[in-house]
């Protein structure tokens, strides 16, 4: 790529961090920022201000300015917690976009519903914020458990039959083995071992020799960031071929940095568009916003931000002048939208899904191939 997604960003954040004299509505974000998925979190932020900027450079929605007010939590849950009460208490912001983690989100919960306020386009597939419904929580993209069910059901149709899991032992990773377990029982197989991982700091020297002593001819790595490249790079260094999956929450340019030379054959799931389909109408859209700023590349997270605040943006829109967080859900209650070639996103008081779409992508000479 000719700029890094990580350097972009930091100018975003940084930019984002300075509050607008003219700012009318403020959004809040709690995200890692710096810790083991800060790399996925700042290319998702690059897509979102994609949309804010071009949205402010034409005067706003119904003439009011946005800000986003975003906050480091580190993938803490605590952080998270906290972070979100002071935007929510203390910053009086009308929403909140693209919080990352299962865990944090879930944290979370209470607080949306004490003070009525809208999550929108949270960074995380948990089958927990889809059902039971959250009332305050309005889902952007695919469940983790569809994609790793299509995960394990792609491993099977190419043959491999002895297939591992390394799953993080939290809510992200046991959602997640839900939908893994789907797989399995649809593949008719069981797997070859399913080896626990702690959230941020696995210990390789255990995990890698349950992968290792299975034979595994391949490996669902059910984590986050670090966690994950650093233990594909510790399986590699054993000898071992077995071809890797992982989900989308790794879908990130700066994912395949981390891997270097071990992420060459990585198959990661995705949850909108290819990224280089370039006659695709989101993907046209998002490049030439990208393009304008300098950025010549598009990478999965930067479509995900990109996706998630155009809905919150065109819900703001239609929410009408000075709106509120009652106002907002009332609409996003009711609220049908294409953000681009037909991709639909559509909520009543009874569903808050999003958009259904799972595709597969390899990691090749450093960039996302189908």
């Amino acid at each position: 790529m000719k700029k890094t997604f990580t350097s972009c960003a930091a100018a975003l954040l940084l930019a984002a961090a300075v509050p607008g004299a003219s700012a009318q509505i403020l959004i809040g974000q709690s995200a890692d920022l710096s810790g083991p998925v800060a790399a996925s979190v700042k290319e998702t932020i690059m897509g979102s201000q994609l949309v804010i900027d071009q949205v402010n450079a034409q005067g706003g929605i119904n003439g009011e300015q946005i800000e986003v007010i975003r906050m480091d939590d580190g993938l803490d849950a605590k952080r998270s917690l906290e972070n979100s009460r002071v935007l929510i208490e203390d910053k009086k912001v009308v929403a909140l976009l693209l919080n990352r983690g299962t865990p944090n989100t879930l944290a979370i919960i209470p607080l949306l519903d004490k003070y009525g306020v809208a999550l929108v386009g949270p960074s995380t597939g948990a089958m927990a914020l889809h059902k039971p419904l959250q009332k305050n929580i309005f889902n952007v993209r695919s469940t983790y458990q569809r994609e790793a069910e299509k995960a394990v059901q792609h491993l099977q149709t190419t043959g491999i039959q002895r297939i591992a899991v390394v799953q993080a032992d939290d809510s992200f990773g046991k959602d997640a083995m839900e939908g893994a377990n789907k797989g399995f029982e649809k593949a008719k197989l069981k797997p070859a071992v399913v080896a626990l991982a702690d959230r941020n700091k696995p210990d390789y020297s255990v995990i890698v020799p349950q992968l290792t002593k299975a034979n595994a001819q391949a490996v669902l790595w059910i984590g986050s960031g670090t966690a994950v490249t650093e233990g594909i790079k510790a399986l590699r260094a054993t000898g071992s071929a077995a071809q890797i999956i992982t989900l989308s929450n790794n879908a990130a340019s700066g994912f395949i940095k981390e891997l270097g030379s071990a992420s060459a054959g990585v198959i990661i799931t995705q949850v909108l568009p290819y990224e280089r389909s370039f006659g695709h109408p989101l993907i046209k859209e998002a490049l030439a916003l990208a393009k304008a700023k300098g950025q010549n590349d598009l990478s999965p997270a930067l479509l995900e931000g990109f996706v998630a605040t155009k809905v919150l943006v065109e819900a703001l829109r239609r929410t009408g002048p000075k709106p509120t967080r009652a106002k907002l859900i009332a609409t996003l209650n009711n609220f049908q939208y294409d953000v681009g070639g037909g991709l639909d996103v559509s909520y009543s008081p009874t569903d808050h899904t999003g958009i259904d779409y799972v595709d597969l992508s390899i990691v090749s000479d450093g960039r996302f191939k189908r």
